[in-house]
């Protein structure tokens, strides 16, 4: 017969001493603090690339509101038959002539505009043409804003306008009834140059020259070729690098960034050959 197990004796519980707590005290605030140190990094990468992608769409935007008149600038309507009144069928052996109205300025613009003065201003002839599916003529021309509130001329004006003291302001147009609508806003800075055709008597080849609004002449508008329009935008996120990055800005001049992103756009548009005398816009 076996003898009985002898019953065990309880074991003795030992709990951690104060330096195994200390250290996975320690342990556990270094992990809280790598993981908080991580989503502020991440927190600022993702305001950082937020603000960049922010700030290039709407810089397309106004480059893309700027270039659809930029590219009418300048058109006036083509009559197929100048000899004929509107009621005469049109043939291929008609005279044909260009009808340029009074009162259109195809570019203009100053660079420290006042009431109803634009930095840019673009404009085109507006009139009816025939088109698809209406049996009646009709206008497809719309300034800026999409509006066409003259029969006879489109015109759009673009200023940049800011709070006195406010770094970045809004890009507003204006049509043809001055009555202007912010395009964009976070603008810090918008200019303008105009490319000037002068002839060269000696070489008989043109030559370019970027102008200033002030510094062209009265008479020579129609001698410009191109427009340069220069952005500056700035972002609404603080980064921690302050001062740490320099940019080039609008006046070409080297600048600390601050404590906010910046970002600098540059776009040239070629007009049509005006071919006649104009006048800058009041």
């Amino acid at each position: 017969m076996r003898a009985p197990h002898a019953p065990r004796r309880p074991q003795r519980q030992h709990g951690l001493s104060m330096i195994e707590l200390l250290v996975g005290l320690t342990i556990g605030l270094l992990t809280i603090a790598v993981a908080i140190g991580t989503l502020v990094i991440s927190r600022q990468v993702s305001g950082t690339v937020n603000d960049a992608s922010q700030l290039q769409q709407q810089a397309a935007q106004a480059f893309r509101t700027i270039g659809q008149q930029a590219r009418q600038a300048g058109s006036v309507r083509l009559n197929l038959a100048i000899a004929k009144d509107g009621t005469q069928p049109i043939d291929a052996g008609d005279s044909v002539a260009f009808e340029v109205p009074k009162g259109v300025t195809t570019v203009g613009g100053k660079s420290a505009p006042g009431k109803n003065e634009y930095q840019l201003v673009l404009g085109y002839q507006n009139y009816s043409e025939s088109v698809v599916g209406s049996a009646t003529e009709q206008s497809m021309f719309r300034d800026c804003l999409g509006q066409a509130p003259s029969t006879s001329a489109i015109r759009s004006g673009f200023v940049l306008e800011k709070a006195v003291g406010a770094t970045s302001g809004e890009l507003r147009c204006a049509g043809t009834n001055d009555v202007s609508q912010p395009v964009i806003a976070n603008v810090a800075d918008f200019r303008v140059r105009f490319v000037e055709q002068q002839a060269n008597v000696a070489t008989g080849i043109p030559t370019m020259q970027y102008r200033t609004a002030e510094a062209v002449a009265a008479d020579a508008w129609p001698r410009i070729h191109a427009v340069e329009v220069c952005l500056e935008m700035e972002g609404t996120e603080n980064q921690t690098d302050t001062g740490a990055t320099q940019y080039v800005n609008c006046a070409n001049q080297t600048v600390a960034r601050g404590s906010r992103l910046r970002m600098v756009f540059r776009n040239t548009y070629q007009l049509r050959s005006q071919g006649r005398p104009s006048t800058p816009p009041p």
